[in-house]
């Protein structure tokens, strides 16, 4: 049996809680004020800094402390919390990262700088008086005895720094109980027989106590008493903290003082039970390499279902119908589940472009509010992982040439704020994710001054809105009067563009001068399986998706002449074009006697596929295509058919749009 490493474990984490943290900064960021965010925020450097402690991070642990620090000195209300220190702690949080990923890097000169900035902050963050009412801080006497399980040593719980982090919340004396250490031919030198009496003068609440223990509260024997509350100048002189000593174990009776005893010491609290710790208990982390393989399972499933189905069809026993009609449904119910396993909500991929925007604000000089919607709305993990970079350049795009400065905005009649929205939304088999902003819109006579000088169009050419924009997605293609760190060599755009087609998705552009911009991207909900409609063209089968699939009408010889030259099918009252795809793919076969159309579409456009045959829906294990067929883009990958038969799955994106050119070269025409 393998265990998974705890290094490659604790990392995981590790990110998790980065994200934790910088979500909690960028929150607190807009409301400074806001005591729970604070609180998160401490929570989160305590347990990164702690974690990183106890798997041998020590640079981690030593840097994270000081962003810990300055939170705890917020929380405490020493300094009020300022977008300066946010902005410090974010950067901080970026340098943790580095040390979580490459601990043994020379990171010496950026941790330096970085809390160089960290104490800026905080000294500028001082208010003058905040303690002033007190010239001495209460403090209380507290009693803690503790224990941990004989294995923590063995599972790399080092009991020396719990005690170090109590030494910083006052002044302590510190005596180990050795009453339970067996004799020396019973002793394993794995396990941990000491306990720990300790008593802790210090100004800090009972809370600050346990968060010392945070990490070992569920396993361990945790007793705190109050037993004295005093001030500063009450204290006796001759309580000096003494280092650990090897005594003889305190006595079990209490020990008799004068103040009146606070309520019942507070052992460690069982698990929690509210209904979010519950359910966060009932998730099990599974790497995503064993996901993808299961998924590789399930396809190799609904293939070989599909030619016991084919075998059953052939076939007149019924018990072996029975059995394959069987197998369809469980294969089904299968691979349906498996899909659900695979959908993450785009809110983690949203999530990323708050901490972008903050810093593309702060770059740029402009006032930015980003505004998400559907964040709940799940896609296949595959497509969110590479989505990233495309949505990355957008919003820069949208940043640095959508929006206006503050003074442009005022003289414009619009808010000194700009706003940025990411919304997603699915619609039939695909997730519609949309990057809108108010800003001054594509300069519509730039873009094509600019698409005549590289050549892209002819200067007389007649081009719509939609083909014009999409001309900014060629490679190079600019229209930044200057270069700069965020824009204005055409590569950012470019990228887009092959990375959504890679995906088999399509982008739509809208724009209004003065009002801003909107990119549609449509992408497909799942790169694995996908229902399909199955055609015959000449003797070849083909696959379209079905989630593009309109509706499917009858194309007779006597209409398929009157068609020729014009290619137009009247569809209620509208005209659309279609493909023959026997001419596309030069089958060399004469025609069936009744040819079909299947209609698709993406966004708005629509065209027509001419086929022999309609087979019939078909469950489609996408299969991606060899790498000498990369630059074949009528085709987005293939499948294997139920006889072992290979099958072509359409690019249904390339061939609406090849369809909408060859209307547009015919309106010209004509």
């Amino acid at each position: 049996m393998s265990f998974p490493d705890p290094i490659a474990v604790f990392r995981t984490e590790a990110a998790e809680l980065l994200e934790q943290i910088e979500a909690g900064l960028l929150d607190l960021n807009v409301n400074l004020g806001d005591k729970d965010q604070i609180d998160a925020v401490f929570r989160g450097l305590h347990t990164l800094k702690g974690s990183g402690a106890m798997f041998g991070f020590e640079a981690l642990a030593a840097f994270t402390h000081h962003c810990e620090t300055a939170f705890d000195r917020v929380r405490k209300g020493e300094v009020p919390a300022t977008q300066a220190l946010v902005t410090a702690v974010l950067e901080a949080k970026d340098h943790m990262r580095a040390l979580v990923e490459t601990p043994a890097g020379d990171h010496e000169a950026t941790s330096e700088a970085l809390l160089a900035n960290l104490r800026a902050a905080v000294d500028g963050a001082k208010s003058p008086g905040v303690h002033q009412a007190a010239d001495v801080p209460a403090q209380t006497l507290f009693k803690i005895r503790f224990s941990l399980p004989q294995n923590a040593m063995a599972n790399g719980t080092n009991p020396l720094p719990l005690l170090d982090e109590l030494r910083e919340l006052g002044e302590c004396t510190i005596v180990a109980d050795r009453s339970a250490i067996p004799s020396l031919d019973l002793l394993s030198p794995t396990d941990l027989h000491i306990s720990w009496n300790v008593e802790l003068l210090t100004s800090q609440p009972r809370s600050a106590i346990e968060d010392v223990f945070i990490f070992v509260m569920d396993d361990m024997q945790l007793e705190i008493t109050a037993v004295q509350a005093a001030t500063a100048a009450a204290k006796s002189p001759e309580r000096q903290e003494t280092p650990i000593q090897a005594a003889e174990p305190v006595a079990a009776e209490p020990v008799a003082v004068s103040a009146p005893r606070v309520p019942a010491p507070v052992t460690a609290a069982p698990a929690p039970t509210d209904a979010k710790a519950s359910k966060a208990s009932e998730n099990v982390r599974v790497p995503a390499e064993k996901l993808d393989e299961l998924m590789d399972r399930v396809g190799e499933l609904v293939i070989a279902q599909s030619r016991l189905s084919q075998l059953a069809g052939g076939s007149g026993d019924l018990q072996l119908r029975a059995v394959s009609e069987d197998v369809e449904r469980l294969s089904g119910e299968l691979r349906d589940t498996m899909m659900v396993l695979r959908m993450v909500p785009v809110t983690q991929l949203f999530g990323r472009f708050r901490r972008l925007v903050h810093d593309l604000s702060h770059e740029t000089g402009k006032v930015i509010e980003l505004v998400t919607e559907g964040e709940s709305t799940e896609v296949d993990k595959s497509v969110i992982e590479r989505l990233a970079d495309p949505l990355v350049h957008l919003v820069r795009n949208s940043c640095d040439h959508g929006l206006e400065t503050p003074d442009e905005r005022r003289a414009a009649g619009k808010p000194p704020a700009g706003r940025i929205m990411l919304s997603a939304r699915q619609q039939a088999g695909e997730v519609i994710i949309t990057i809108k902003d108010d800003g001054r819109g594509i300069n519509r006579e730039r873009v094509r001054a600019k698409a005549e000088a590289s050549g892209l169009v002819q200067p007389n050419a007649t081009l719509s809105d939609q083909e014009l924009y999409q001309l900014i997605f060629q490679p190079g293609f600019s229209t930044a009067q200057q270069v700069t760190n965020l824009s204005g060599r055409g590569v950012g755009m470019d990228v887009v563009k092959r990375t959504i087609d890679a995906l088999r998705g399509t982008i739509n552009v809208i724009s209004h001068p003065g009002e801003g911009s909107e990119i549609s991207l449509a992408i497909p909900l799942t790169l694995a399986i996908i229902d399909g409609l199955l055609v015959r063209v000449g003797a070849g089968r083909y696959v379209i998706p079905l989630s593009a699939v309109e509706e499917c009408l009858e194309l007779s010889i006597e209409e398929d002449m009157r068609s020729r030259g014009r290619s137009f099918i009247s569809l209620r009252d509208s005209l659309v074009p279609f493909l023959r795809l026997r001419d596309l793919f030069r089958t060399g076969t004469k025609p069936d006697p009744f040819q079909k159309v299947v209609v698709i579409s993406t966004g708005s456009e629509r065209v027509g596929l001419v086929v022999d045959q309609i087979i019939g829906d078909h469950q489609t294990v996408i299969k991606a295509m060899s790498k000498l067929h990369h630059d074949v883009a009528t085709f987005s990958g293939a499948t294997i058919l139920g006889d072992g038969d290979v099958a072509l799955i359409l690019d249904v994106g390339h061939l609406v749009a090849e369809g909408q050119q060859q209307e547009a070269h015919l309106r010209a025409a004509g």
